[in-house]
């Protein structure tokens, strides 16, 4: 039916999407949607919206097919590094190709854990959000199954930290060719640049992701 004004025309911006992601959570009936509704119900000033968009899913989805097509998918504990708001274990956790006992989403920002925790609320004890520098990590002594950065363009020495990491650790790792973003200070212009920094011992895959403004690595292996 038309009409000449939106129904929820008085609703704020917030209240819209709260009342959206509402609506698709009681006909999906999927927990990760659920999820994503308590968030913008409980954190309001959450940029949940920057962290689920369309980009930030494409490349965690080529992630997760790419991580079961050459690893399989069943892990022990998964260290998710610079964590955020705790996106992808959720959508790992929601993936019914994957078996994962447990997931840490770690994260240098204090802010971030009680949105992350209220996102993967229904991991229960499967899923913790930690406060933590990855450069202060006891990765020996932690030993995850996988250790995930999708974010390899915010460190400075990237082989400086992989060489914390014990040898024959599983590593997912991304980076871009988004040189122009201030907060990048470590891109690389192409796959070969980024296997070169990387210098993985194994490498199980390694490919690129176009997007409209810059191209998106990825390799998996070990250190």
């Amino acid at each position: 039916m038309d009409v000449t004004q939106p129904r929820n025309a008085g609703l704020d911006g917030h209240e819209q999407a709260l009342d959206l992601t509402r609506g698709i959570a009681t006909y999906v009936n999927h927990p990760l949607v659920a999820g994503l509704a308590r968030v913008i119900a409980k954190h309001p000033t959450a940029d949940i919206a920057n962290a689920f968009n369309h980009k930030q899913v494409a490349c965690k989805m080529w992630a997760l097919d790419k991580l079961f097509e050459s690893r399989g998918g069943r892990f022990g504990r998964i260290w998710v590094l610079g964590g955020w708001y705790g996106v992808l274990p959720a959508m790992l956790f929601n993936d019914a190709r994957f078996d994962i006992a447990a997931i840490d989403s770690i994260d240098i920002d204090p802010e971030v854990g009680p949105v992350a925790r209220t996102l993967n609320r229904e991991a229960g004890d499967r899923f913790r959000a930690l406060t933590d520098d990855m450069y202060a990590l006891d990765y020996a002594a932690g030993r995850p199954d996988l250790v995930v950065n999708t974010s390899c363009e915010h460190i400075a020495d990237l082989s400086a930290w992989l060489a914390l990491l014990p040898r024959g650790t599983n590593v997912l790792l991304q980076s871009n060719d988004y040189f122009s973003e201030p907060t990048h200070i470590n891109c690389v212009a192409s796959l070969a640049a980024f296997e070169a920094m990387a210098a993985l011992r194994e490498i199980r895959f390694s490919g690129e992701l176009p997007t409209k403004k810059y191209t998106r690595f990825m390799l998996i292996g070990t250190v």
